[in-house]
């Protein structure tokens, strides 16, 4: 006998299930199950990645689902009631019942969707045919029933089941858990129900993991999802069973005293015969006015190359026939102008006949309609990746790139042996990507579109401050251990395993803490299980008749539009294409500022047509006005930009591909070769072809892939498997690839050594080069957003503010710029603000009226009608005259008021202490027609708007906190402006946390707002707040430690210094120590003595921690006998933060030799300072001579 698991969870159960689709079905195979059933909760994520893991394993698959059935019907929504719901287990048992599944779940999400994603009877009674159902678990209706005592009640539901499946289809569930005495009643009364109405009782088990040691980090699971801790009590609690995938001889020796329970799931299993035609593309139907797709597609493409290349299509058909196959492509290269050469023939005809063969003739149309039908409506687009490498792609519109002039290589694109379609990734502009997702819903049909869904997972570092959270450990102890866990690399995700063995100190603590084993150890088990189904960003499907033909629904969480259940490969496999449309902000902001200009200064602005070699916006680029330019911004592709001086496109491209882990480190030499020629050279003559215009300096992934098949003689698809082996670094496929490249080189003529030498080079690069493709479309838009801050700075940077309005961060950061460059930003204002932010001149932009807090959309339209219909507001009793509206009440008027939208019209605190008066005058303004119709309507009436005098003006202070609570930031000033030249050097701006290292030490000076006390475990006092400065904020984090000391400073609007430590992602810095920011202390040379009380500080003042006087002759020497590279990174970050006017030496200790060796940094010897650099390296290894 053998036994067949009917009843199993695995993650895509939503943290209630933990086995990996892989994982469950090897243990399946390993206890030698002939099949096995999915049935998760309510959904079918995992059915197609489940359907060809079991397929691939050589296992039957059942694919099914756990249904929640509604109470009653699956539309009523009664609250206190219809929470409520019992549990249905079904299965397929052939393709009809497969797609009645994909339709119950998909209406289940769009219809009855009442906390979970409910079915009634009569939907099953619709949608019941092809399934089997076994009648569920101790949830179940009839289980429920029998536990009651309603044996009539739970029979006339059996009974029900019958007559809706039939009575072959419809089973008794029965479970062996001891444990829980309910499953005996439930299992007596299943027993009798089989004898009564000849129903065959079936074993399952209901597994949520595979062994029995994984039920507590399944609990931590139930924990995340309901928010509660492991020690809450009254909680979702299931390891009270157990629920372990079980090996079919425990479950055979569970069933010993009723063997046929295990028998009958070899029945069930023999019913299920699913098979499924994947991965045959269904393309969805193009009009092609009578010609076939590739017909339409050849004749496009001609007509494109007529306006782009200025000739006529040729008089024979482009596209050969089988007698004239062209064998190889056209040698990459050549350049745009002069008519239709041979060259640009050959390569239409080589691509033309490439997506004939692979028939993808109709892909190529639907993408190129509606990127043609976005460009018509004004959105800009752009293309990522490798479609810029196709010809025909640029000729039917679809990328804006010609690949001759950059020389890319169709084959990277696409070739006749790729088995999958290949990928157009669209990018539109975000504030206009829905409009074409509209246009395509409503060309195809609304039931033939969906977005694709996609997981989000538990990385490592997040499931540890999960588990660290549901354990009820402090969340710094959480914080510490996530922060010890390395980000991965492109191509390597990382996993708690490889954490242990990549920092040693993790794997110390882990040996010798208990609760980092435990929680490492349960991160462990949890890390990599879907966590949250959520929208892909760019992913979408259209199929050629209705979605549920391929592929369940959903809708996404917290909205209305519709997504696939199945992700991007799921949905592939079920031959949906997927058509990629990503929404990029830097685009709506191309888009924005092209359009501001136009409306300000009259100028259209083709940016398709800019001139390729403008002076001004390679010279901005120079010095290093880079922000708001997209993949160009950023403190260290600002300082790079500064050194090379680009003057072309193609070095925007480089460094666009350079600026990223690995190849970071050529662009030093990059750079040397670009102002030095000379240092140019190549190992061999013919590298110069491929690597010409990036200076002998590798830098492209298609510059490997080119290598291996003009030295090495490797066709393209081989070259693809080079890149994809190098990418994974399989040490077995390495081996064989570097001896057939060694071998191939030599066969061409380059030497052994050399041939070792090129292979050297290019091992390392090949996992993190980047597509040329990619680079040179994403190098053009850099250039565009460059061109445009360069000749319309104002308008540009306008059109980042209203792309950036929901992020104070962000627009801080962004004023700060503006400053710099000599714009201002000033408040809003009732003459000239518009709804968003509001270019005025070339020196100033205006706050939008919507960025003012209780101010209504219909308010701020009222404004703005009024003020377009008849003119400037000429006074404040103009203003309140005009502007009627029902909505226009006390509040918003204070807003508009406190914001400084109305300071034209007089002070603030002025009109603030007469609103009552205000009020009462635009009311009043407001009736006066309705009283004309009096006996004396024909006279004027006078009315005058008379405010309370002697009212003394608001101070700067009142002025920029009512600013920073109605507009979110401070405008008109800064509390940091007073000691900005102060600090400069000094401390470390919030926006530059990013690219930092975790726990890096530094200092920062800001506003301290949102502050929120917390109590720890242990009842100590902490706070959470976020730390202001010029160009943004940061989140700190105050422990108890430093909190008790002086908890006074820790208010909002407290201007602070604080030391502590922080970097990375997540802009969270951890508080040491802090003290106020006053020009007392400002004088003392912000010494950062350790916290005191208030009191005491004034009181005396320890004189080793005031800083003093430099001596020009001082220096700083740093003595260093490791070569721990931890440490290095860590001292190298720490020095390129920290400014002043020391300079600083190293001295390095080997085999008992000193090198001195003089840096480029500086810095001050500030006690905080030394003792973080003393942190670091040494308390001994620091010293300050002269």
């Amino acid at each position: 006998m053998s036994f067949v698991h009917l009843h199993t969870h695995s993650h895509y159960s939503l943290l209630d299930g933990l086995p990996k689709i892989h994982d469950l079905v090897a243990k399946a195979k390993e206890f030698g199950c002939p099949a096995l059933a999915l049935t998760d909760h309510g959904v079918m994520y995992g059915a197609l990645e489940f359907y060809q893991a079991c397929k691939k394993a050589g296992v039957k698959p059942i694919i099914g689902m756990e249904a929640y059935m509604a109470l009653g019907e699956k539309e009523e929504k009664r609250a206190g009631v219809d929470k409520d719901y019992h549990h249905l287990t079904l299965l397929a048992r052939n393709e009809e019942g497969y797609r009645n599944l994909m339709m119950l779940t998909t209406i289940a999400h769009l219809e009855g969707f009442y906390y979970k994603p409910r079915i009634d009877k009569n939907l099953l009674r619709v949608h019941g045919k092809g399934l089997i159902a076994l009648s569920g678990c101790l949830r179940g209706e009839i289980s429920r029933a029998l536990m009651a005592g309603k044996y009539e009640e739970a029979k006339r539901v059996a009974q029900e089941f019958q007559e809706i499946f039939g009575k072959e289809n419809f089973f008794a569930e029965v479970q062996k858990h001891p444990e829980l005495p309910e499953q005996e009643v439930v299992n007596e009364g299943m027993f009798r129900l089989c004898k009564e109405l000849g129903l065959l009782p079936v074993a399952t088990v209901d597994s949520h993991y595979l062994h029995a040691d994984d039920a507590e980090a399944q609990d931590v699971l139930v924990c995340v999802q309901t928010g509660k801790f492991i020690t809450d009590k009254g909680r979702l609690n299931m390891t009270g069973a157990d629920l372990s995938f079980a090996s079919p001889k425990r479950v055979e020796e569970q069933w010993a005293d009723m063997p046929e329970a295990v028998a009958n799931t070899l029945k069930v299993a023999e019913l299920c015969n699913l098979e499924l035609t994947l991965n045959k593309w269904a393309f969805p139907q193009f009009p092609t006015q009578g010609k076939t797709h590739d017909e339409y597609l050849q004749e496009l493409t001609w007509q494109g190359a007529q306006e782009k290349f200025g000739a006529p299509p040729p008089q024979s058909s482009p596209i050969k026939g089988e007698e004239e196959k062209i064998n190889s492509p056209p040698p990459v290269g050549g350049v745009r102008g002069g008519g239709v050469t041979d060259e640009i023939k050959k390569r239409i005809d080589y691509e033309l006949d490439v997506i004939k063969k692979t028939g993808f003739s109709t892909y190529f149309l639907i993408v190129s309609d509606y990127v043609k039908w976005a460009r018509e409506q004004g959105i800009v687009v752009t293309t990522r990746g490798s479609a810029a490498g196709s010809l025909v792609s640029y000729l039917i519109d679809i990328t804006t790139i010609n690949p001759l002039d950059f020389k890319l290589p169709f084959e990277r694109f696409l070739t006749v042996t790729r088995p999958t379609p290949p990928d157009i990734d669209v990018d539109f502009a975000d504030n206009r990507r829905d409009e074409v997702i509209d246009y395509v819903r409503q060309k195809y049909g609304a039931d033939k579109v969906a977005q694709i869904c996609t997981f989000g997972t538990m990385l490592p570092r997040a499931a540890v401050r999960d588990v660290t959270r549901v354990l009820g450990l402090p969340y710094s102890f959480g914080d510490k251990i996530s922060k010890m866990i390395p980000p991965g690399a492109q191509g390597f995700h990382m996993t708690v395993d490889r954490a242990l063995e990549e920092n040693p100190d993790l794997g110390k603590l882990y040996n010798e803490d208990a609760n980092v084993k435990r929680v490492l150890d349960l991160a462990r088990k949890v890390e990599g299980c879907a966590r949250h189904a959520s929208v892909h960003a760019a992913g979408m499907v259209i199929a050629p008749t209705k979605l549920t033909d391929f592929t369940p629904l959903a809708r996404e969480a917290n909205g209305d539009n519709i997504i696939t259940q199945y992700d991007m490969h799921a949905a592939e496999a079920a031959g949906l294409v997927k058509m990629d449309m990503l929404g990029i902000r830097n685009l709506s902001i191309l888009g924005d500022a092209v359009s501001i200009v136009k409306k300000t200064k009259g100028m259209e602005i083709d940016i398709g047509k800019l001139p390729s070699h403008d002076a001004k916006t390679f010279e901005m680029l120079s010095r290093g006005d880079t922000m708001g330019v997209f993949q160009l911004a950023g403190s260290g592709m600002t300082r790079y930009l500064k050194e090379l001086k680009p003057s072309s496109i193609h070095d925007i491209m480089a460094m666009v591909a350079l600026f990223r882990p690995g190849p970071m480190e050529s662009i030093p030499e990059y750079i040397r070769r670009k102002h030095n020629p000379r240092l140019v050279s190549y190992l061999d003559p013919r590298l110069a072809t491929i690597l010409e215009r990036t200076y002998g300096i590798l830098v492209y992934q298609d510059d490997v892939l080119l290598i291996a098949i003009e030295l090495a003689g490797y066709s393209w698809e081989e070259a693809d498997k080079l890149r994809k082996a190098m990418g994974k670094k399989i040490p077995r496929e390495m081996i064989a690839q570097r001896e057939k490249f060694l071998t191939g080189c030599v066969k061409g003529g380059l030497p052994r050594t050399k041939a070792e030498e090129l292979w050297a080079l290019i091992e390392p690069f090949a996992a993190y080069g980047f597509n040329k493709a990619h680079a040179a479309s994403y190098g053009m838009v850099a250039y565009q957003t460059a061109y445009m801050k360069a000749h319309f700075p104002a308008e540009f940077i306008t059109a980042i503010l209203t792309a950036e309005a929901g992020n104070s961060d962000k627009v801080a950061e962004v004023i700060a710029g503006a400053r710099e460059a000599g714009i201002t930003v000033l408040p809003p204002d009732v003459n000239e603000s518009g709804k968003d932010f509001t270019y005025v001149d070339d020196t100033h932009i205006r706050f939008g009226l919507l960025a003012i807090k209780n101010l209504g959309t219909d308010v701020v339209g009222a404004i703005i009608a009024e003020r377009e219909s008849n003119g400037l507001f000429v006074d404040l009793e103009d203003c309140l005259k005009r502007v009627q509206h029902k909505n226009l009440n006390k509040k918003s008027l204070e807003s508009l008021v406190k914001s400084g939208a109305m300071d034209r019209f007089g002070d603030r605190a002025f009109m603030m202490e007469s609103m009552e008066v205000m009020l009462t005058f635009n009311r009043g303004a407001a009736e006066m027609p309705t009283k004309q119709s009096s006996l004396f309507g024909a006279l004027p009436q006078v009315r005058k708007l008379t405010l309370k005098d002697n009212v003394p003006p608001a101070s700067k202070e009142e002025k920029l906190q009512w600013e920073k609570e109605l507009l979110g930031l401070y405008v008109t000033s800064h509390p940091l402006y007073e000691f900005e030249e102060v600090l400069k050097g000094k401390v470390v701006a919030t926006g530059a946390l990013t690219e930092l290292k975790d726990n890096t030490p530094l200092m920062l000076a800001g506003v301290l707002v949102d502050c929120k006390k917390r109590f720890t475990k242990n009842g100590e006092a902490m706070l959470t707040a976020r730390l202001q400065d010029l160009a943004g904020s940061c989140e700190l984090i105050v422990f108890p430690k430093a909190y008790k000391v002086s908890p006074e400073l820790f208010t909002d609007g407290t201007l602070l210094c604080v030391w502590g430590k922080g970097g990375g992602e997540e802009k969270r810095v951890v508080c040491d120590r802090a003290m106020p920011l006053t020009h007392d202390n400002v004088a003392a040379g912000l010494q950062g003595a350790p916290l005191r009380k208030t009191e005491d500080r004034k009181q005396k003042t320890d004189p080793s921690s005031v800083i003093r006087p430099l001596s020009s002759g001082q220096r700083i020497f740093i003595s260093l006998a490791t070569q721990d590279k931890n440490i290095l990174d860590t001292l190298r970050t720490f020095l390129s933060s920290t400014h002043g006017a020391l300079p600083v030496f190293i001295v390095l200790e080997q085999n008992g030799q000193k090198r001195t060796i003089e840096t480029s940094f500086c810095i001050d010897p500030l006690p905080a300072i030394l003792q973080s650099l003393k942190s670091i390296v040494g308390k001994d290894a620091v010293s300050i001579v002269g």
